[in-house]
């Protein structure tokens, strides 16, 4: 005889809570998708199926067998899957992990009673993603850009409603304006009800007397729609911007999802962007480093003198301070860097040779 209170690792004297509990545990260790021992899974399957009866339960305890046949005989009855079961009430928490147990229904019904009780579908629109490119002199100043997309946007005639102008929505008369109905299925671990969206309103509680004829009850139609989208300056590569609203546009009146733009900044010919600082190279002469002079250079501002000290070292980095990229989203600049670099010349003249010598002659 099978000691059903050993294979489920209580007493005898045990609750009907502890049985569900110590049957949960067990039944996720040994469930085969899980690794598990099918034989095992069976075994515990059958203890529960007898304990959690209380008059199988009685026979059992009296008589060491029960008289209606197999342990999945006797009828449906309840079982801890019912609609509505509180797993924290066993001591599992709200994290428990009841994927063994979905795994085991919807591999028999494509749904699971353990999914919870979901109310009428959410039908926002979907979120739309896409890159741009910018110069980095946009960058500094900000920029608007328009762009032109074909996605889905309210029904202009219906106003998103789904309903033929001058007729209403009336109550679905399937789940009668709950947006859901229940099913009841039969298990090799008894019957449990479960509750889903109602295929004819998908979940909203009312349909149209008529359908709008331009978007055929769907309260949005596919078109092209022009888009205004405000680049900030300072923005960095790469970065992402939210234009909230303008993804897809839900179903039947449910809001639009929201629209990204990724932002890429173009390679420059001459600046480097390091953060918000920007780095910029010149090519100066021996007699310039020497003796020091004024330049002029380009910043993203606009041209600005720059003065190059006496006795500059080749590579030595001058800073104009604010100069650079302007912080996002706060106030202030970043700097500007200018390398130098002291050029060679690859030509001389008889003269300039000349002079060189005498340089060269003084210890320069």
């Amino acid at each position: 005889m099978k000691d059903y209170y050993k294979i489920l690792g209580i007493s005898k004297n045990a609750s009907s809570e502890e049985i569900k509990r110590a049957f949960f545990r067990l039944a996720q260790k040994y469930h085969p998708d899980k690794g598990g021992d099918p034989e095992k899974f069976k075994e515990i399957n059958e203890a529960y199926q007898v304990l959690s009866d209380k008059e199988k339960k009685a026979q059992y305890d009296r008589f060491g067998t029960v008289f209606e046949g197999a342990p999945f005989g006797g009828g449906a009855k309840e079982t801890p899957f019912s609609e509505g079961f509180d797993f924290s009430s066993f001591g599992f928490g709200s994290n428990f992990d009841t994927s063994v147990f979905e795994e085991i229904f919807e591999d028999f019904f494509g749904t699971s009673p353990f999914a919870r009780e979901r109310g009428p579908r959410k039908k926002k629109g979907q979120d739309i993603f896409i890159d741009i490119t910018i110069t980095l002199e946009e960058a500094f100043t900000g920029v608007k850009r328009e762009i032109v997309l074909e996605k889905f946007n309210i029904c202009p005639k219906c106003k998103g409603s789904g309903t033929e102008p001058g007729t209403k929505l009336k109550t679905c008369p399937s789940c009668r304006g709950a947006g859901r109905v229940k099913a009841v299925h039969q298990t090799f671990l008894g019957t449990f009800t479960r509750t889903n969206i109602c295929p004819q309103c998908q979940g909203f509680g009312k349909i149209p007397e008529k359908n709008c004829t331009r978007c055929n009850g769907q309260g949005r139609t596919r078109e092209e729609k022009k888009i205004s989208i405000s680049i900030p300056s300072g923005i960095s590569d790469r970065e992402r911007i939210l234009v909230e609203g303008e993804g897809e546009a839900g179903a039947r009146g449910q809001s639009s999802g929201n629209l990204y733009v990724r932002v890429h900044l173009a390679e420059h010919p001459y600046f480097l962007r390091r953060g918000d600082d920007i780095y910029f190279n010149i090519d100066v002469n021996f007699s310039q480093a020497a003796l020091g002079d004024k330049v002029d250079i380009p910043t993203l501002a606009g041209k600005v003198e720059l003065q190059i000290p006496s006795g500059t070292q080749a590579g030595k980095l001058l800073k104009l301070r604010g100069m650079g990229m302007p912080h996002l989203n706060r106030r202030g600049k970043g700097d500007m860097y200018v390398k130098i670099n002291v050029k060679t010349p690859a030509r001389l003249t008889k003269e300039q040779k000349e002079l060189i010598r005498k340089l060269r002659e003084e210890g320069l």
